[in-house]
């Protein structure tokens, strides 16, 4: 099995453990309202984004059997912040061609309409394909280190996308689709890790990918990490918004 897969594997069966930022920073506290916690009994799982009052975007592989709680408007997500808001989802809307490694996207519909606040904002989505090489950025709460240590704060970390041949060059037999995109931080093991799954890669301001899946090491440029690509499912995500 690639190690891709081993990870993604990983991620799904050990919730708590998904993707985590490495060889990040702190973001400036309430810098990126439009991130989203996803927790079960308390425990911040997957990120996420919102994308309409009451939806979130966020990775398929980050589903469960029991429903979230969706915190919006935290920076510590163990303080008693005045500016959380605090939702339950009552659907998963994954996409339906989502094969466990291919199409990784997900939407949550909350039990109510988040109030928009200086804290609490609606992400932006690429609608364009970015340049082969973008700097970005990638912003979560999952571990810091690569040995289970979560973040206190959010976290964010300087992405370079790749170009798809560099990508598919680097993982091999694991197929790299164009509805992917892979990047890789400035220095060796900088990137997302456990319990980032599900977040943003924001270009030019706006969410061009989702974090999909990585290497058995965590920020590891010989295995980039792997993005969905936001703007291969905008009629999608379109669709699910307008018919809910």
């Amino acid at each position: 099995m690639a190690r891709g897969f081993v990870l993604l594997l990983f991620f799904v069966l050990n919730g708590a453990n998904g993707s985590h930022i490495v060889g990040g920073r702190d973001a400036a506290p309430h810098s990126r309202p439009y991130m989203a916690s996803l927790q079960v009994q308390g425990q911040h799982i997957c990120g996420g984004s919102l994308v309409r009052e009451d939806f979130v975007l966020t990775a398929a592989h980050c589903e469960t059997p029991t429903p979230y709680i969706v915190v919006l408007g935290a920076d510590s997500l163990t303080s008693n912040e005045p500016t959380k808001q605090q939702f339950t989802a009552v659907r998963s809307i994954p996409h339906p061609k989502y094969d466990g490694h291919a199409n990784d996207i997900m939407l949550l519909k909350l039990n109510g309409s988040a109030q928009l606040t200086e804290a609490v904002q609606l992400a932006s989505l690429s609608t364009g394909r970015l340049k082969a090489v973008s700097e970005c950025i990638t912003v979560g709460w999952g571990d810091i280190g690569d040995n289970k240590t979560l973040a206190s704060v959010l976290q964010e970390v300087n992405v370079t996308t790749l170009s798809q041949q560099t990508c598919r060059r680097r993982w091999g037999r694991v197929p790299i689709s164009n509805t992917m995109v892979c990047g890789v931080g400035k220095k060796e093991l900088q990137g997302f890790c456990s319990g980032d799954s599900g977040g943003p890669l924001v270009c030019d301001g706006a969410a061009a990918g989702i974090v999909s899946f990585s290497g058995l090491r965590c920020g590891d440029p010989v295995t980039p990490d792997v993005y969905t690509r936001i703007s291969c499912f905008k009629r999608w995500i379109a669709q699910v918004l307008n018919s809910k």
